[in-house]
């Protein structure tokens, strides 16, 4: 599904032209350079199971390939690198039972691990918005190139899910608790401030991709990227230590206490949260900051099942996503109804279906 054909094209390419339809993902060569381009503009290039199951093998042979020397992946149009997975589909296969529930997540975090263990230079272009699964494809690469337009997030706690895709492993590597904060409230970064935080490798005017690119393609990453790679003294904003509490109910009497205005907006953003999603995702993201990749992928497999299995994902969906009336009801619908028992259960093994890397 995405492997080349001995003509060189890859078969999904093949196949859509034949069908005249646009095909979900671009699989090039330009020069000794893999070029993978995310192609659904329209729907800001989510990703669908369809998309992970022509990339991820066109990865491996890349990799062992003689004749390619980096792998370069963005998106296409001039809006988004790619916004999130295909959630609505995912939601629809859980409240029946299908299948997709399991597999979209099981497929996506083997992508993501193949991305992190990538051995040749693996660029990701996050020009635009990189959320969710965008954020899976790009942030456990070696490069991650932000732009000016770059709108980077992990919104999953408001639609009561939580910031899956490694994301156990990369936001508590963040300075002091940046990544704690991303990951409860879903804050925003743009631009510049992308590369700030640590998220990001690299910035570069989106003017400048085009030359940018055709330097990558003459294998030149190395040197182009010191070339633009601008290095900021990035200290946490003070007002992140209030993240500083091991648990979400402490956080939230930290921001009570502290009474600022960023304290006061962030109890605010905290209350409109799934305190499920909360709960799971502080646990999440302190077991994460002492395990591997894979074992962090492991264990977010397991919370994935648990909110497929939960009341919270297809509520928030509903309410965000679908009706869009942005008032979803939580069930349990405060912290404190969410016992410490509760959380422990969404991290329970599920054995013979646990995912194996």
């Amino acid at each position: 599904r995405g492997e080349p054909t001995a003509e060189g094209f890859p078969v999904s390419v093949l196949h859509q032209m034949s069908s005249h339809a646009e095909p979900e993902v671009l699989l090039e060569k330009v020069g000794r350079a893999g070029v993978i381009t995310m192609n659904r503009p329209k729907v800001l290039n989510a990703l669908n199971l369809t998309m992970i199951r022509q990339i991820y093998p066109q990865l491996k042979k890349w990799e062992s390939d003689n004749e390619t020397d980096i792998v370069i992946i963005k998106g296409a149009g001039d809006k988004a690198f790619c916004a999130g997975g295909d959630i609505r589909a995912v939601t629809e296969a859980g409240k029946v039972g299908d299948s997709l529930a399991q597999d979209f997540f099981r497929e996506e975090y083997i992508l993501n691990n193949a991305i992190g263990s990538y051995r040749k230079p693996y660029i990701a272009l996050i020009d635009g918005i990189t959320m969710g699964g965008g954020v899976g494809l790009s942030v456990h690469g070696r490069f991650r190139v932000a732009t000016e337009k770059t709108l980077f997030a992990m919104p999953e706690t408001a639609i009561g899910l939580f910031p899956d895709v490694g994301g156990g492993y990369f936001l508590p590597r963040l300075q002091g608790k940046l990544g704690l904060f991303l990951a409860l409230t879903g804050f925003r970064l743009k631009g510049r401030d992308v590369q700030r935080a640590g998220v990001a490798t690299h910035f570069v005017e989106s003017k400048k991709v085009p030359c940018a690119l055709s330097c990558w393609f003459k294998s030149l990453c190395a040197l182009f990227l010191k070339t633009i790679s601008l290095l900021f003294s990035v200290s946490c904003p003070n007002s992140v230590r209030l993240f500083s509490a091991s648990s979400v109910e402490g956080i939230v009497k930290n921001l009570k206490t502290d009474g600022s205005e960023f304290a006061k907006k962030q109890t605010e953003t905290l209350s409109k949260m799934s305190p499920t999603s909360l709960k799971i995702t502080l646990k999440q993201l302190q077991a994460g900051a002492s395990l591997s990749l894979q074992d962090v992928l492991v264990m977010e497999y397991r919370l994935s099942q648990a909110c497929m299995r939960g009341y919270d994902f297809y509520e928030g969906v509903r309410a965000v996503l679908v009706d869009k009336d942005q008032n979803p009801k939580w069930n349990p619908s405060t912290l404190e109804e969410v016992s410490d028992q509760m959380v422990e259960q969404c991290f329970s093994s599920l054995g013979e279906k646990d995912l194996t890397l």
